[in-house]
C-alpha cells in the first residue's frame, strides 16, 4: 500500500513538473511517453543530487541555467553516423535516383541531436552530385546540442568506429576525406554545411516551415505517445511535396497512425515511405 502510495505521489510530482517547464520554458514534454520521461527524471534526480521531484521543479523553475541542464537528460542525444548502414545504402539506391529528378532539393531532418545524421546526409549527397543544389533543415528542441551539430566536431575515437558503418553505406571514398584530425577530434569539412540551416523547432508545438522532397525524423517518435506521434506525421504531411520520401527510425512506423494511408512503403524493412 505505502509503495502505491509513493509511486502516485511521484506520478503527480512527474506531471506538475512537466506542466511547469511548458509554462516557464516553453518546452512541451507533456505528451511524450510516460515510461521514457519517468526514466530521464529518475536519472537527472541522482545527478542533481535531489531527493523528489518537487524539489528538482523548484530548482529549474528558479534557475534557466539548471533547467538547460535538466534538458539535456529530458532528451538525451544519442545518434552516431551513417547508423544502420542498410538504411542509408536504401536511401543511395532507392531514394537518391529519384531525388535526381528534381531541379532543387529541400530536405528536412527533424529531431538532429548533435549532429551525426545531418553530415551522414550531407556525405550521402554529395557522393550523388546532389549536395551543390539541396537546403537542408536540420532542427531539434536542445541548442546545446544544435550548437554542437553546427561546430561538426566529433570524437576521433566515434569517427573511427563511423568508417565500417560508411563503408557499408556505401560510401565512395575514404571516410578520412570528410575530415580532420586534431588531437583528439574530428573536424568534418565546413563545406558539408554550407547549405545546412540549423534551427529550434519543437514537433509538440512549432508548425510546418517549408515544402520539403525528403524528411528524416529518426528514433525520436519512439519517446512520443500516440497523439503526438500523430501531430509530428501530420507536420511531415503537410510539409512533404507531392510523392515526397518520409524516413523513420527502425522500431517505427506508420502503422496504425492516423496517416497510415496517407503514405505508402517504399523500403518497407528500412521504414522508407512515400507521400501519396
Amino acid at each position: 500500500m505505502e509503495q502505491s502510495f509513493l509511486d502516485k505521489s511521484s506520478d503527480i510530482e512527474l506531471r506538475l513538473l512537466i506542466e511547469a517547464i511548458y509554462l516557464k520554458y516553453s518546452y512541451d514534454f507533456r505528451d511524450y511517453s510516460g515510461a521514457s520521461v519517468k526514466r530521464r527524471v529518475a536519472h537527472a534526480l541522482r545527478q542533481f543530487d535531489c531527493a523528489t521531484i518537487s524539489a528538482l521543479q523548484e530548482r529549474v523553475l528558479h534557475d534557466p541555467a539548471a533547467f538547460m541542464q535538466l534538458l539535456q537528460f529530458l532528451t538525451i542525444p544519442v545518434s552516431e553516423m551513417f547508423r544502420d548502414p542498410s538504411h542509408f545504402l536504401a536511401i543511395r539506391q532507392e531514394v537518391v535516383p529519384l531525388l535526381k529528378t528534381y531541379p532543387s532539393i529541400k530536405i528536412w531532418i527533424a529531431g538532429c541531436s548533435t549532429g551525426e545524421e545531418v553530415y551522414s546526409m550531407a556525405i550521402l549527397l554529395r557522393e550523388e552530385g546532389l549536395l551543390e543544389r539541396t537546403i537542408i533543415y536540420a532542427t531539434d528542441i536542445n541548442p546545446t546540442s544544435l550548437e554542437k551539430a553546427k561546430q561538426g566536431i566529433f570524437s576521433l575515437e566515434n569517427v573511427r568506429a563511423y568508417t565500417a558503418n560508411y563503408q557499408q553505406a556505401g560510401g565512395q571514398r575514404s571516410f578520412a576525406d570528410y575530415y580532420t584530425a586534431a588531437y583528439d577530434y574530428a573536424i568534418f569539412d565546413k563545406s558539408l554545411r554550407e547549405n545546412v540551416t540549423f534551427a529550434d523547432h519543437s514537433l509538440a508545438t512549432d508548425s510546418v516551415f517549408s515544402e520539403t522532397q525528403l524528411i528524416s525524423c529518426r528514433n525520436v517518435l519512439i519517446y512520443f505517445n500516440k497523439k503526438l506521434q500523430d501531430r509530428a506525421f501530420g507536420l511531415f504531411h503537410e510539409s512533404l511535396c507531392h510523392r515526397g520520401f518520409l524516413v523513420l527510425g527502425s522500431k517505427e512506423t506508420l502503422d496504425f497512425s492516423a496517416f497510415g494511408k496517407q503514405f505508402e512503403p517504399l523500403v518497407k524493412q528500412e521504414r522508407i515511405y512515400r507521400k501519396l
